[in-house]
């Protein structure tokens, strides 16, 4: 069986980041320290941070009075930031650069007398935080459809953001449908979209013209990993999403001479190589890496963790 794996595939910068301050803060402060909602959408990566002595909550009610507390790579709204210094609680702020980039441009826009139009997931958590982190009107569309339907006289001056696990591909039928329906429209630069969603997207089309079968590893709440699947689907490649070997269904590979094999920006490099040994224990595996981006993209840490605990 012959095995290529995406370039690049996994864990983004602002992943790094967040789970390095997880890490960073574990060891400076001991445990516990409370991580609000997943540090980020991958139960393995959890998992193993649970075990260090993380406490993940729902809400900032679970955690003690003046505790170490972290909010996640998706971001928050200014509410959970408000109640957070209002409880006395030492944050520190895991939120994705890119992510506190969408909030600074939404604020802008919103300042300016815009009504803002959020391309994203309902639910989502970065949607959340997006959306509290903007003053004024923010509506949310997922697709072309939603933006027929907003209750906006073409005329209303309007600004678009996106959620960050979007790519330019996936936004560029919306923002069309933007510009269609509105006379006075502005939005961000496609060089602010997630470069890590980009890349990864592009990486895996790349793939799928090379290969019969595509796994992706990743979380099913994971929206970017489901996005990879979907991107595989749509270039006519039987694509699968797991969570690690253990999820293999041998079925998927039977009849496969190539596999794909890409992840998600939340998934470990770990999760690849425990569904490659997966591999391997059905047939001989013959193993390349696409020729593809190497990402150099670095995130600063808080000051207070930018050295390592004594």
């Amino acid at each position: 069986m012959r095995v290529i794996l995406a370039q690049p595939r996994g864990f983004c910068a602002g992943v790094i980041r967040a789970i390095e301050i997880v890490e960073r803060s574990l060891e400076r402060h001991g445990a516990p320290v409370y991580v609000r909602h997943e540090i980020v959408h991958n139960k393995a990566v959890v998992d193993g941070l649970r075990n260090k002595g993380a406490v993940f909550v729902d809400t900032l009610e679970q955690v003690p009075p003046s505790a170490v507390t972290i909010f996640s790579a998706h971001g928050v709204a200014r509410a959970v930031e408000a109640e957070a210094a209002g409880r006395g609680l030492h944050v520190l702020d895991a939120t994705c650069p890119l992510v506190a980039k969408v909030h600074l441009q939404g604020r802008q826009y919103a300042a300016s007398g815009r009504v803002v139009i959020l391309i994203g997931h309902a639910g989502h958590p970065e949607v959340e935080g997006t959306t509290g982190q903007i003053d004024g009107r923010v509506l949310l569309v997922q697709n072309e459809r939603d933006v027929e339907a907003l209750d906006l006289a073409p005329d209303t001056p309007v600004a678009y953001v996106t959620q960050t696990t979007l790519s330019v591909d996936d936004t560029r039928g919306v923002i069309a449908a933007i510009e269609r329906r509105f006379s006075d429209v502005v939005g961000p630069s496609v060089r602010d979209i997630c470069y890590a969603t980009q890349n990864r997207q592009r990486a895996v089309r790349e793939l799928c013209r090379q290969v019969d079968v595509l796994l992706i590893v990743g979380a099913a709440n994971s929206s970017n990993s489901n996005r990879l699947r979907e991107i595989g689907t749509e270039c006519g490649i039987p694509s699968y999403l797991l969570d690690d070997g253990s999820a293999l269904d041998p079925a998927w590979v039977a009849d496969a001479g190539t596999v794909g094999i890409t992840a998600g920006a939340s998934a470990p490099e770990a999760m690849v190589e425990d569904v490659i040994a997966a591999l391997r224990r059905l047939a001989p595996v013959e193993l390349s890496t696409m020729d593809g981006l190497v990402e150099h993209v670095e995130f600063r840490l808080p000051a207070e963790l930018a050295g390592r605990a004594a």
